[in-house]
């Protein structure tokens, strides 16, 4: 097999319409492309949403904000909530059983809200630096 005796198989390239050769074979004179215009010419073509000159669609309308694909698999837990189990050791598991996060959650974070007035040591959870505070004047711990 030589580089030069390559072919592509038949039947997988098809034959180019050959335009503007009279006006028996349906595509002479303007070759299909109708009348003057722009997409009669040769080079005449816009980018995708152009309208004219007019302010395309897709800028007329506002910008609307961003929606984060993590948020549906992280929580939030104020410490109140936390501080009304009374389990000692607390982590994504215990939060999940007793209906705190969402039973998908990947993840929580405990924030500063409430007060805790037990100690209690959180597992793999993280925390703000105001609620790791909270915690550990209670006596609790935070461990990753």
């Amino acid at each position: 097999m030589y580089l030069n005796t390559i072919q592509a198989a038949y039947g997988s390239r098809r034959k180019l319409k050959r335009v503007g050769r009279g006006i028996g074979s349906t595509d002479g004179k303007t070759c299909g492309r109708g009348h003057k215009g722009q997409k009669a010419r040769s080079g005449g073509y816009h980018k995708v949403g152009f309208e004219g000159g007019q302010m395309p669609l897709q800028r007329r309308l506002p910008k609307v904000g961003f929606t984060s694909r993590l948020k549906k698999y992280s929580a939030e837990v104020r410490l109140s909530e936390i501080n009304a189990l009374n389990i000692e050791v607390i982590d994504l598991q215990v939060l999940i059983k007793n209906n705190i996060v969402p039973e998908f959650s990947k993840k929580a974070k405990i924030v500063n809200t409430g007060a805790v007035s037990k100690a209690i040591t959180l597992k793999g959870i993280s925390v703000t630096e105001g609620a790791r505070q909270a915690i550990e004047a209670a006596g609790g711990k935070v461990e990753a």
